[in-house]
């Protein structure tokens, strides 16, 4: 892929630009500053049209648009235009429940979390499980986890569950532990861990698969309650201006609920689903075979399996111990026969393999059997993806680009760990870590997204995240590991054209060209014209997919 080289080009179009995909389209959106990339080069535009949902012709200036005959028109009053962006790694049921529970995401320290779950349990009269999200003990003065002691304070009549920012990790209260049958005499699970103290008694923090000792005993969500989850998720995503998300572990439970919105004509953007493979009532959809839905409001063609932990939570599984945690190298959540298992039954079923891998170890495993199980299966043109692919031996790279897989990355995962990625790798190790640039020099493909609700779905912060390398506070200086940043154009291919091709969807979505569905938004900012610093506080001012305006912040 010759993309970095056509990068350093803007192309103004003007032949194909005035070529029409279908004479006299129907509505036109004009008074804008219009960008899309298309193959790795950056187009600008003065006007889209678009009919039926499709884009039909972009104008490149006002003497072109002067030919326009579309029947219905749209003044951007002088807003910048982009392509809808996708986020190629989400968790939209879990945003959902975010939204619906406490958000502890910034909390500065145990107490204050404890104090925001306190405030929240006096809004939720009568609710026996109080759920939240987002703590982070790395933000936390000593960086130590917290104990189900500071939760047992505020009674003991509720359970209470709060999930790590990461995902990988529980905080729960005595009352949950004794629902879930935790004692001093549980044994940890396989790929899991329940942290104890100096007597051998539970702490009240679970990590990875000790988590479904917990999981097994909350009670299920009604269908009816997850339509309104997802739903509320969904046009909460829209806002932010994406019109797609892959979703990184969609239970049976949330396909078929997806389903019904996709059938009712509610669902507001676009679901890649990524079918959780340890969900025996996904078997049927594998059964079936790749579901592509000829409008790719809905489409099932992956599945997701999760190799090891988060780095955060040291379950990351690497080579060598923790530089900060002597004596522990993370935690492998699936035995290698599993692991393989997963994958065959998967690419032999025709769908595409998204291994959720962060450690160096994990990741030459997902390589050593992707490489052996494509060639097993013929695979390859499945374009199998390492998801998250955070940290890897410098000569790993390589290997994902001549085995023409997909790295999905997280940029704002990058300026998230970066205040405790050292700690837990050690200088060496970083030479491999968050190396998106040596991923592209190698010729990898790779997709953009955030990991919400880990990270905020904002895709901005996540174009920021990979064009600067710095927090909100424009810190450290220059970047960190400031050779991995990448330029705007392609930070935007991350989450357009990039993230359409992980989902084989690169002839549809994407782009904005003629035969593309008009999926695009309006910005109160020129993505490509504003100070680097100022990326992330961009406005989302409208949504559209299909050409129906799903968002529009003036109902805010």
């Amino acid at each position: 892929m010759q993309r970095l080289d056509a990068i350093k080009h803007i192309v103004i179009c003007s032949i194909f630009l005035a070529a029409s995909f279908a004479a006299g389209a129907s509505t036109l959106v004009h008074n804008v500053t219009g960008y899309t990339m298309n193959g790795g080069k950056l187009v600008r535009f003065a006007a889209l049209e678009f009919d039926q949902g499709r884009v039909t012709r972009l104008y490149a200036n006002a003497e072109e648009l002067a030919s326009s005959q579309a029947d219905t028109r749209i003044d951007g009053q002088g807003a910048t235009l982009l392509p809808g962006l996708t986020d190629a790694h989400g968790h939209v049921q879990n945003h959902g429940l975010l939204l619906q529970s406490q958000n502890l995401l910034g909390s500065v320290s145990e107490e204050e979390a404890v104090q925001r779950v306190s405030a929240f349990i006096e809004q939720q009269p009568g609710q026996d499980w109080i759920q939240g999200r987002g703590w982070n003990q790395v933000l936390w003065a000593g960086n130590n986890f917290p104990t189900r002691k500071s939760l047992d304070a505020l009674g003991a009549d509720r359970f209470i569950v709060l999930k790590r920012v990461d995902g990988h990790a529980y905080w729960v209260n005595s009352a949950a532990l004794e629902k879930a049958g935790i004692d001093k005499n549980t044994p940890d699970p396989a790929g899991g861990q329940i942290y104890r103290d100096a007597q051998g008694n539970a702490t009240g923090v679970l990590i990875d698969n000790a988590m479904e000792l917990v999981n097994r005993v909350i009670p299920p969500t009604t269908d009816e309650q997850m339509a309104v989850r997802l739903n509320l998720a969904l046009n909460n995503l829209a806002s932010f201006g994406l019109t797609g998300v892959h979703d990184a572990e969609s239970r049976s439970q949330y396909v078929r609920v997806f389903q019904q919105l996709r059938d009712s004509g509610s669902m507001p953007i676009r679901i890649y689903a990524m079918l959780y493979i340890l969900d025996p009532g996904n078997d049927k959809y594998l059964a079936q075979g790749p579901i592509i839905d000829p409008e790719h409001m809905l489409d099932i063609r992956s599945i997701k399996i999760s190799a090891d932990g988060a780095l955060g939570s040291r379950g990351a599984a690497l080579f060598e111990d923790y530089s900060d945690a002597p004596g522990q190298r993370g935690l492998l959540l699936l035995t290698d026969e599993q692991l393989t298992h997963h994958m065959s039954r998967a690419m032999k079923a025709g769908y595409q393999v998204n291994t959720h891998a962060i450690g160096d170890l994990t990741n030459d495993k997902v390589l050593d059997y992707y490489e052996v199980l494509v060639k097993q299966y013929n695979s390859g043109g499945l374009r199998h993806r390492i998801e998250h692919a955070q940290v890897f031996r410098p000569e790993d790279i390589q290997r994902v680009a001549t085995g023409g897989f997909i790295a999905s990355i997280q940029p704002t995962h990058a300026t998230s760990d970066m205040n405790m990625a050292e700690d837990r790798l050690g200088e060496e190790r970083l030479s491999g870590a968050y190396a998106w640039k040596k991923l592209l020099d190698s010729g990898a493909h790779l997709a953009g997204g955030s990991d919400f609700p880990v990270e905020s779905p904002n895709p901005f912060f996540g174009l920021y995240s990979a064009v600067t390398r710095q927090d909100h506070q424009n810190m450290p200086a220059g970047g960190w590991l400031p050779q991995e940043k990448l330029s705007r154009e392609i930070a935007l291919s991350l989450f357009t054209e990039d993230a359409a091709y992980a989902a084989h969807q690169e002839n549809v979505l994407g782009r904005l060209m003629p035969g593309y569905y008009a999926d695009f938004i309006l910005l109160r900012d020129d993505y490509f014209a504003v100070p680097e610093a100022d990326i992330w506080k961009n406005k989302v001012l409208a949504t559209y997919v299909a050409g129906k305006q799903v968002y529009n912040s003036a109902l805010d």
